[in-house]
């Protein structure tokens, strides 16, 4: 069978994007999500009709027994996974005196868990085959921090780092390692901070816009492709010029 693509997270937004860019770029593609099957469904059968090769799975990518299991489905329906986009997350505001011990615990289970899960669960084959790609979605708050948004910048900081170490530890498997660090991405996600703010982050950024999925995408699919075959342990960010 053919090598497949895993994207966590999805169903919509930067992952479904990423998903739709990989499935036209070649890879049958297992679209990851936990709350909206719907999304995933239509994506999968969007992606279906144009005769590529597509899958869904439900799965909490915190749970290490439901990566595991998803990652086995992929397998079985799609081929072995050599190509895992890390993009599960969750973000929100909220003062650090505010934080709760779940709230902690919920973003680091998610946000770097998952990744750690996931990479755990597709490293047996790549380093059997000493081939694969991973491309891990942090975000520019993880470089450059976000006051009220520190935990969600703890763990994109933290896959920056997952991504840099993890690349040198598998370089000499010919496993390659990236990160795409998005800025502002006109998406759900981001939706929550209102119209007003979004107006002036979309000033704030030099190119004058808010990004897109698919701006997003693109760089995810650049590094999945031969055309990075010699970028490891990269960081691009996708976020118009804003912490130029």
């Amino acid at each position: 069978m053919n090598p497949s693509a895993l994207i966590t997270g999805s169903s919509r937004g930067i992952g479904r994007a990423a998903a739709l860019e990989l499935a036209r770029a070649g890879w049958p593609v297992c679209v990851n999500y936990l709350e909206h099957r719907e999304a995933a469904e239509d994506l999968v059968d969007h992606l279906r009709s144009q005769g590529l090769k597509a899958m869904s799975f439900r799965a909490d990518v915190s749970d290490r027994s439901a990566v595991d299991g998803m990652v086995r489905a992929a397998e079985d329906e799609l081929g072995p996974v050599e190509l895992l986009v890390n993009n599960a997350g969750v973000a929100g505001q909220c003062l650090f005196q505010d934080v709760s011990d779940e709230m902690w615990n919920r973003y680091l289970g998610v946000n770097l868990g998952g990744a750690r899960n996931a990479i755990q669960a597709v490293l047996p084959h790549m380093i059997s085959e000493k081939r694969g790609c991973i491309v891990n979605i942090s975000s520019i708050w993880g470089l450059r921090g976000a006051s009220c948004e520190v935990v969600y910048a703890c763990t994109k900081a933290a896959l920056i780092g997952l991504t840099r170490s993890l690349a040198l530890e598998l370089a000499p498997s010919n496993i390659r390692v990236n990160c795409v660090a998005p800025g502002v991405i006109n998406t759900d996600m981001v939706q929550v901070l209102g119209e007003e703010t979004l107006r002036s982050l979309g000033e704030q950024t030099p190119l004058g816009r808010l990004g897109t999925p698919e701006d997003v995408a693109y760089a995810v699919a650049f590094f999945a492709s031969e055309r990075a075959s010699f970028l490891t342990g990269q960081i691009l960010t996708a976020d118009g010029g804003f912490i130029v």
